[in-house]
């Protein structure tokens, strides 16, 4: 099956760049030192839509955050900067533009489960004459979002005494706006029958004429989210991610067994591509952790499994693509395996790169780079935390060796980057012969805890003179003597599809940085 896409990387032969030297660029949301966090303030879901111009993020009390990039859109097209020469910020400059409730808790009553309110994942949707739409899904119910600035309509030219109201506001709101109900005929149940409304004055004589209020619309602009679709009633199990198509119009939705099909003007009706649930749920032996679609064929998509294996699947060869086109797993090395290799292989997030010819996969240990034309193994394996191998057993005792990390590609397909423990992320060069493995902490300075540790190549893989093995640590990484903390995890971050800049969210706080 041919992919289209050329290798946009450099030839092999070719020296890397320099590694990325990385700067604090911004925060939101920064907490004191000692500060309690709140549940429902923390970070689930972060994602740059296309243009990069945007960011949203979404947390566990079911909202979802907006931002706008500001050093660009504030002086006109990054083109026309360009074409006059004039000098671009070195970094992505961005600034809060809204917020809203996207999800609120529910229980199932046929099953008696609460259905929490976390969002699960954001994915951001073609945007026309500037209106923005997006998705967003908890574990049940997927929403599709549509926010824009409208104008604000304001009431005027009422018959009221100038020193009753200032610029007819008070009156508004006073006459229209009331929380009290109001009876027929204007009476007002709070008064006794005759009192007048203190609120309004009649002049003696009243008024020589009745003018009717006029709306009119102002200069002022607000910005409006609306819901306008939901998808509901189509899982049976907690939704773990969403895709959208490269055709504009459709969507998957994946759980732990079923991939769904949606066109977004559709919400009543979706069709299942893929189904993994076994006849009798005692044989069932892997579960789908995570779905995306090819970024610029329509039929294409990929998925993974709680055993470590990419499947890549084409919707033109059946209505119901339970066998794969392509299959690519790492087979374990003989006499190694232990109690926890199955766990630790489960992959969490896999992601396109941006020419669709690679698939990055983030399993416990490692992250993989593979070439979606050789199934027998990845092209590059990085380390995130080998140290933490000996520490497996607690781990499991304290349920971390379940956390699901994200991961992502620089634009240009040179680097990968995803989140480790005690706040800290990783980010790698994975062009052949590059030895770049930097680490990086979710603060403000964010070397703070960076450690110049050697790289340890792999033996050669037969003819496979690309699969490299870097980034492995030794357990004394920690030179300064800080010991890890599995409570403080970066699991969400997202890299800008255009620069070097990555969004990384530490608890409740969205971290930026830019190389």
């Amino acid at each position: 099956m041919g992919n289209g896409a050329e290798d946009a990387g450099p030839p092999v032969g070719s020296s890397p760049p320099p590694p990325l030297e990385w700067k604090f660029s911004q925060v939101f949301g920064e907490r004191a030192a000692g500060e309690e966090v709140q549940e429902v303030d923390i970070i689930s879901a972060i994602e740059f839509d296309k243009s990069g111009d945007h960011l949203a993020t979404g947390d566990r009390g079911g909202r979802v955050v907006l931002f706008e990039r500001t050093d660009v859109r504030n002086l006109g097209s990054r083109k026309d900067l360009e074409a006059q020469d004039y000098p671009i910020s070195r970094h992505p400059e961005f600034r809060y533009k809204t917020e809203f409730q996207s999800h609120e808790p529910e229980f199932d009553y046929l099953k008696s489960l609460e259905i929490e309110e976390k969002i699960n994942k954001i994915k951001w949707c073609q945007a026309a004459n500037h209106v923005l739409f997006l998705l967003s899904t908890n574990d049940k119910t997927i929403k599709y979002w549509k926010v824009q600035e409208k104008k604000v309509k304001k009431i005027s030219e009422m018959n009221v005494d100038a020193s009753q109201a200032v610029q007819n506001d008070n009156i508004a709101s006073s006459s229209t706006i009331s929380p009290r109900g109001y009876l027929p005929n204007g009476r007002c149940p709070e008064r006794p029958h005759g009192q007048l409304n203190n609120d309004l004055s009649m002049p003696p004589g009243g008024f020589p004429s009745l003018r009717l209020p006029v709306v009119v619309t102002s200069q002022e602009t607000s910005l409006i989210a609306r819901c306008r679709r939901t998808y509901a009633h189509a899982h049976d199990y907690h939704i773990n991610s969403i895709s959208n198509n490269s055709d504009g119009e459709t969507f998957i939705s994946a759980d732990d067994l079923r991939i769904n099909l949606w066109n977004l003007e559709i919400c009543n009706q979706s069709f299942n591509i893929v189904d993994v649930k076994p006849a009798n749920m005692e044989d069932l032996t892997e579960v789908i952790t995570s779905a995306e679609f090819h970024p610029t064929h329509c039929n294409m998509l990929a998925y993974s499994s709680s055993k470590g294996s990419i499947r890549l699947i084409d919707l033109r060869q059946s209505a119901l693509c339970d066998n794969h086109s392509k299959m690519f797993e790492e087979h374990e090395a003989p006499g190694s395996r232990s109690f926890f290799t199955e766990i630790i292989a489960s992959i969490s997030d896999v992601k396109f790169a941006k020419d669709g010819r690679h698939i990055l996969s983030r399993d416990y240990m490692t992250l993989k780079l593979w070439d979606i034309n050789m199934e027998s193994g990845p092209v590059a394996t990085f380390q995130v935390h080998e140290y933490l191998r000996p520490k497996l057993c607690d781990l499991y005792e304290n349920d971390s060796i379940f956390d699901k990390f994200d991961c992502c590609l620089s634009g240009d397909g040179l680097h990968v980057a995803t989140g480790s423990y005690s706040n800290l992320f990783r980010v790698f060069g994975c062009i052949p012969g590059s030895n770049e493995a930097t680490t990086l902490e979710a603060s403000k300075n964010p070397m703070r805890r960076q450690v110049q540790t050697p790289s340890r190549p792999a033996k050669s893989l037969g003819s496979f003179a690309r699969v490299v093995r870097r980034g492995a640590e030794s357990p004394g990484v920690e030179a300064n003597g800080n010991s890890y903390d599995f409570t403080t995890k970066l699991l969400h971050l997202a890299w800008h599809p255009t620069e070097s800049s990555i969004a990384c969210a530490a608890m409740n706080s969205l971290y930026m940085y830019s190389a």
